[in-house]
């Protein structure tokens, strides 16, 4: 009994000893807050929550050689103690790569008006982090199965006899092999990034989140729109915001054949000149249609962004509208009946 008296207690000074660590820890990352390398700045916070556990753990691994226990209690606290220090050093893993990536990610500013550069580095990075994740969490599985020697012959027996149950499997696993696949693409080809304005399944939106197998669209009545992340290597889709985040917009107004076309176009510049969402970069109204009712008139005009250049359209809309009914209310559209004496006789 006084051997396990004496365990216990090493056991528990190293719990108490870690304790103390973690708290020095601690209260150093606090003091320091932020960790600065070059260019980037590391916030050390994110790694509280594995070190609260990854510490204690480490300095009671250190005196499980001093414990007077039998060898089969002293392999049992062995093989726990290595199955729970993979798992910390994964979450702590984790945790590393979150931090790199916020650190690099926040010298790029997507709040801003030009974000393609940033838009496109955030999603290049977030990528690339969920990527690493993974490979971080099988490695992790992996490492703690293989500290069961049981798990791992099983293990070497299948690979070596289930062959065909590997192609079985195989093409089960197809469809969301294909997405892990098409997220790296996605990294490296960037035909989406966060943040760009798409049009998809005839629905219009942003694009909120890029995870490694899908991505949600925000629709522009606050809906969401999760699609697989193959999805944009195998259709065909709008992006609005591809090469910049400036866009042009059109509106069109339907007329009868007796508009003055000039006086429209004098004020469509007065409505973008007397607008401040217009970029004054694109401004021109042309005629682009005639049918046997109506002539069609196009007003290009051009915004910072597409939400801006969505407003602009609804508001010149609404302007040229409101221009031809109380200026030339007799050119708006009309349906002639033409006729001849005798009939009307």
């Amino acid at each position: 009994m006084s051997d396990y008296f004496f365990s216990g207690s090493l056991i528990v000074c190293g719990f108490a000893a870690g304790w103390i660590v973690y708290f020095l820890t601690l209260f150093l990352i606090k003091r320091r807050g932020e960790v600065s390398s070059g260019l980037l700045k590391f916030n050390l916070e994110k790694l509280k929550s594995p070190l609260r556990f990854l510490i204690p753990a480490l300095c009671i691994e250190g005196v499980i050689p001093l414990l007077r226990v039998t060898e089969k209690v002293n392999g049992g606290i062995n093989q726990f103690m290595q199955i729970l220090l993979i798992a910390l050093f994964g979450w702590a893993a984790v945790r590393a790569i979150y931090i790199v990536r916020d650190a690099f990610l926040s010298r790029y500013n997507i709040d801003v008006r030009d974000n393609v550069h940033a838009r496109s580095m955030h999603t290049q990075m977030q990528m690339i982090a969920n990527i690493i994740v993974v490979v971080i969490f099988v490695l992790t599985v992996s490492f703690i199965l293989m500290s069961f020697s049981e798990v791992r012959h099983i293990g070497v027996s299948i690979l070596a006899s289930a062959g065909i149950v590997g192609i079985v499997v195989g093409f089960a696993a197809q469809k969301t092999l294909g997405n892990l696949i098409a997220g790296i693409q996605m990294a490296i080809a960037q035909p989406i990034r966060l943040g760009d304005v798409v049009v998809i399944e005839n629905e219009w939106g942003w694009i909120e989140e890029i995870k490694l197998t899908f991505v949600v669209v925000r629709i522009w009545d606050l809906r969401r729109l999760v699609v697989p992340i193959s999805y944009f290597f195998e259709k065909p889709f709008q992006n609005w915001t591809r090469t910049s985040a400036d866009l042009l917009g059109t509106v069109f107004i339907y007329t009868d054949y007796t508009v003055p076309v000039e006086e429209v176009r004098k004020e469509l510049t007065r409505i973008l000149e007397n607008n401040s969402k217009w970029d004054k970069k694109v401004n021109g109204l042309q005629v682009t249609n005639l049918t046997e009712k109506t002539v069609e008139l196009r007003a290009l005009m051009s915004a910072a962004d597409s939400p801006t250049a969505w407003n602009l359209r609804c508001e010149v809309r609404e302007k040229l509208l409101e221009f031809l009914q109380k200026r030339f209310p007799e050119c708006l559209p009309r349906t002639r009946v033409e006729m001849n004496k005798r009939e009307a006789g």
